[in-house]
């Protein structure tokens, strides 16, 4: 009696663990089965909105394509606008470009007809200067006694020998000057002025008359423009 009675309690032993083993494996498969539905659920989840994703980037494609018809009118009426403004401006800069050549001719024409007035001015007072000149000047003084030089000059022989005459050029040979001829510029320096007339007996110059020494003879120039108002050859020895 108590040898089955052993067999059998040896025998539930075995069972129960048998048995909870298989429902350990049972529990696992279950569990794996359910992480691959979520899994699968996951992925179609994902899968749906990967494709909502492109559905709508396709319709915003679609509607960037509808725009391009007005970006390409907006670029076009924009060159349009471009040509017409370039265009006005360069009629405007050949307008005023015309207007400043017609405004410089004016002036130029203006200006000449300004300088030959001027000039014409210039030539009418040198003419009325020059006969004014010829009148202030009076060469009758020749004929007062105060002024007889060659009286003087016959008794006083060394005071018109004021030594030898050095021309302002070199080679330069005497020439004679009549009045009315102009002197030149280098032979009115004040190296050659006669400072003191009435040594020799000559009347002052006065005014921009200067009584010039020339080689040996004595010349009134106006010093503005070197014009012989008079003249006495071989006054000096």
């Amino acid at each position: 009696m108590r040898t089955p009675l052993i067999a059998l309690l040896l025998a539930s032993a075995t069972l129960v663990p048998a048995a909870a083993n298989a429902q350990s494996a049972i529990e696992r498969v279950t569990a794996r089965a359910d992480a691959q539905v979520q899994l699968a659920q996951r992925d179609g989840r994902t899968e749906r909105r990967a494709r909502g994703d492109r559905n709508r980037g396709d319709r915003n494609w679609q509607g960037n394509r509808g725009s391009r018809p007005d970006a390409r009118q907006d670029r076009r009426e924009d060159r349009r606008d471009w040509r017409q403004d370039r265009r006005q401006d360069n009629r405007e800069w050949r307008q005023d470009r015309r207007e400043d050549r017609r405004d410089w001719r004016q002036d130029r024409r203006q200006d000449n007809r300004d300088q030959r007035w001027d000039r014409r001015d210039d030539r009418r007072d040198w003419r009325q200067d020059r006969r004014a000149d010829n009148r202030d000047w009076n060469r009758g003084w020749r004929s007062d006694r105060r002024y007889d030089w060659q009286n003087y000059r016959r008794y006083n022989r060394g005071v018109y020998r004021p030594g030898r005459y050095y021309a302002p050029y070199r080679g330069y040979s005497y020439r004679r000057f009549n009045v009315g001829l102009y002197l030149g510029s280098a032979f009115l320096g004040s190296n050659y002025w006669i400072n003191d007339p009435w040594q020799y007996r000559l009347p002052p110059a006065h005014g921009p008359y200067r009584w010039i020494r020339y080689f040996d003879d004595v010349l009134l120039v106006d010093t503005r423009n070197g014009l012989v108002v008079d003249v006495i050859y071989s006054f000096f020895w």
